[in-house]
């Protein structure tokens, strides 16, 4: 199997954990584009519930946590490194009062109906899928509660086959960013806003680190094949977006429930 038909699911999860463990950001993103997505959600209040899903090490936890003077924040994630990592981090910030980490599935919440204002996720929606992620997670909202995520989107309704077969064959869900509004109308919300992430959340916030904890990750596991077939893949991960970022990247998708 070649690189260009190899997918993330193709590798080991605890080698996958241990990779992206070792970095700030688990996939593209940025303060600002956070906070930006926040200003579009309002009524935040003391007893306001934020759930952010599909969390990794909570960078954009505590992005959420330093910018929301009420509520509380629960971080679920698969992966305990991850929510070990967010839970130190919560500590030496002192923001345990408000916000923890918890170890937990985003497609079996353990909450009940109209019980969550906000849920959040940056990057994670595409492992339960958009559509099913948004139905599922709509009756945990109260009604007026917000959703809010990025998702991997075509900017045009054409693209060059390389780029499109890598896409189809990882996230064979990426869509138009018509295509997904229409799917979160659908679902039940009010779309509130929707924006493209800049570059730099890829290119400064992600492949760039990246190269560093590649090189660790290569010296570390020395002569295995497996890891040296997953880090071709980051890269060629990498090598693809500047290549084609004109025709894809993430798009912030804030929607209010009905």
């Amino acid at each position: 199997m070649s690189n260009k038909e190899q997918t993330i699911h193709d590798f080991d999860i605890a080698l996958i954990c241990e990779y992206f463990s070792s970095m700030e950001r688990q996939g593209p993103g940025s303060t600002e584009a956070t906070l930006k997505a926040l200003s579009f959600i309002d009524n935040i209040t003391e007893e306001s519930k934020i759930v952010d899903l599909g969390c990794g090490t909570g960078a954009q936890t505590i992005v959420l946590a330093q910018n929301t003077v009420a509520g509380s924040i629960t971080a679920i994630d698969l992966f305990p490194p991850f929510i070990d990592k967010l839970n130190n981090n919560i500590k030496k910030l002192s923001l345990q009062d408000r916000v923890k980490g918890v170890v937990g599935s985003m497609d079996n919440l353990d909450y009940k109906e109209n019980e969550i204002d906000i849920i959040w996720s940056e990057g994670a929606i595409y492992n339960i899928g958009f559509e099913k992620g948004l139905n599922y997670w709509k009756k945990f909202l109260k009604k007026g509660g917000y959703v809010a995520v990025t998702e991997a989107s075509w900017f045009t309704e054409e693209r060059p086959k390389e780029i499109f077969d890598f896409w189809n064959n990882a996230y064979p869900e990426i869509d138009t960013i018509p295509n997904k509004i229409a799917q979160m109308q659908k679902a039940g919300y009010v779309v509130v806003a929707s924006f493209i992430l800049p570059e730099i959340c890829w290119t400064d916030n992600f492949f760039t680190p990246a190269i560093s904890a590649q090189k660790i990750f290569l010296e570390k596991y020395k002569g295995n094949k497996s890891v040296e077939e997953f880090i071709n893949y980051e890269k060629l991960h990498a090598s693809l977006y500047d290549k084609y970022k004109d025709y894809y990247g993430y798009v912030f998708y804030i929607g209010k429930k009905i």
